[in-house]
């Protein structure tokens, strides 16, 4: 049985996951969810479709093509940071070795999906100590006067403070929204012009930092999460919480993922000790069967980091992009370290049915949610109705997962009997992206479902009815163990007191 559909430790209280059936997966709500009652009188739907949306989105494009200057400005906000005070440590102190925290990725469409996480978060997580956001808080553009709706409001029940690392659509302002709400910095650390004979075209184009209405923030600051538990100021866009048992470490990769030196240098310092580690990232290190280490500027990589024994890292944990992975990985000195992808919190979903038979970690090694049946089961649902062809498309989850076995030679089952795959059945899972015995995927005669630009196929893949499939994790870390918990938010009613664990790992702290 491969690990991705085997079943994990389940929690005494746990439901029914969706590796036990498809209840579980949410695709049969006995009652709604009421995180419709948590909705604004209005909400609109997040589309990519809207031209104003995509053009303030040209940050990402313009860095790609003629250079990143996150870590420019980083420099520049750190430097302002250090200006006013901050120490250079950037690193909160907390005295309790014993503690809990919550961590969600990519969350802020201030839509249906990211309402239907917080009542299941609030029953499984609300008693934790601090949340950790990691990559994304506001879609699309990151912008200051989003805030209120897609962070203060979404979030006023939880009563702890919320630390955040930005991913890059927060960067598309020049993370001037992010460093006012989270590090109280009001600064326009504008990048410094580019260089080259087309380098009058990123002066032309790129999108300078909106205005920040203090006064909004500090009224939705006040109405939504005004109670002094709430209250925290981190360090700035990199930090680290210190604790006698556990560092946790956060990193902050920018718009392509590369971290500047300065913040290498401070990465191989906070790393430095015996103590255990973990890292949160807005890029994951693993991710879809893939290694991407993380260049640092000037020369190394964050995994290199990660690896050393010197530092003691028991796991890495990164949004970006939006479902659950993990990957046990063994290090050549023998130590196992648990590479996470956490960017289920809100945002459209990112397909798993498109990740091949794993090599980066043995196929039963290999945990995934959604699982990969259900991940075309959803998508072959999307591309039927938006072609307009139903019958030809729409697969169950019973067919999808037959469809994966064939094509992925494991075995999925969920209780199905391994049923052979129709042709239709094989025909929607080749064009819909699932590889062949293993391989990577095609570039030929597939629809766009992973690889094409994010602002072109995520209205693809987006809806608000459920199973949602989003997720988050809760971690519990005592003197010698930390325990990570995936929790599903399908958005049914059924799950919201009692969200199914979708995967559970315990790590020994050494």
């Amino acid at each position: 049985m491969s690990a991705e559909e085997s079943p994990g430790p389940e929690s005494p209280a746990s439901p029914e996951s969706s590796r036990d059936s498809e209840a579980g997966a949410g695709w049969a709500c006995g009652k709604p969810g009421k995180f419709n009652d948590l909705l604004p009188e209005r909400v609109t739907d997040f589309s990519w479709r809207r031209p104003k949306v995509l053009w303030h989105s040209r940050n990402d494009v313009l860095a790609r093509w003629f250079g990143d200057p996150s870590n420019a400005i980083r420099r520049r906000c750190v430097a302002a940071l250090g200006e006013r005070g901050t120490p250079a440590a950037f690193t909160v102190h907390r005295a309790d070795p014993e503690f809990s925290f919550v961590l969600l990725g990519d969350t802020g469409e201030g839509d249906r999906s990211q309402y239907a996480v917080v009542p299941p978060l609030l029953h499984a997580a609300g008693d934790t100590d601090f949340m950790i956001l990691a990559s994304d808080v506001i879609y699309p553009t990151g912008d200051a006067a989003q805030y209120p709706d897609k962070f203060f409001r979404p979030y006023k029940d939880y009563p702890a403070p919320i630390y955040a690392v930005p991913g890059n659509h927060d960067w598309y302002d020049g993370l001037r929204g992010f460093l006012h709400v989270f590090c109280d910095l009001d600064a326009d650390c504008t990048p410094p012009p580019w260089r080259g004979p087309l380098s009058f075209l990123p002066r032309l184009l790129w999108r300078s930092p909106g205005d920040v209405d203090r006064d909004a923030l500090a009224e939705a600051r006040r109405r939504y999460r005004g109670a002094p538990g709430q209250q925290s100021v981190q360090p700035g866009p990199y930090w680290a919480i210190d604790t006698p048992s556990l560092r946790v470490i956060a990193i902050d990769t920018g718009i392509t993922g590369v971290i500047d030196r300065d913040q290498g240098r401070w990465l191989r310092e906070v790393s430095a000790g015996p103590k255990p580690k973990l890292l949160v990232t807005g890029k994951p290190l693993y991710v879809d069967d893939d290694h991407r280490p993380g260049r640092i500027e000037g020369g190394g990589t964050v995994d290199e980091i990660v690896r050393d024994p010197a530092h003691h890292y028991v796991a890495a944990i990164g949004g970006d992009i939006h479902n659950y992975q993990r990957y046990p990985v063994t290090t050549e000195d023998g130590r196992t370290i648990e590479y996470i992808v956490s960017g289920a919190g809100g945002a459209f979903m990112h397909a798993t049915h498109t990740i091949p038979r794993t090599r980066v970690v043995g196929e039963d090694a290999f945990r995934c949610y959604p699982l990969r049946g259900d991940s075309l089961s959803r998508y072959s649902r999307l591309y039927g109705r938006w072609l307009r062809l139903r019958k030809l498309f729409e697969l169950t989850p019973e067919e999808a997962t037959a469809a994966v076995e064939h094509r992925l030679g494991i075995t999925a089952g969920r209780g199905y009997g391994k049923p052979a795959p129709s042709r239709r059945a094989r025909f929607v899972a080749s064009l819909l992206g699932v590889p062949r015995d293993g391989r990577r995927r095609s570039r030929f005669l597939r629809f766009p479902v992973r690889k094409v630009p994010q602002r072109f196929r995520s209205e693809l893949a987006d809806w608000d009815d459920p199973p949602f499939f989003k997720s988050f994790l809760r971690l519990d870390v005592t003197e010698s163990h930390l325990r990570i918990r995936c929790h599903a938010a399908t958005g049914c009613g059924d799950h919201e007191t009692a969200p199914p664990v979708e995967d559970e790992v315990t790590i020994e702290l050494r």
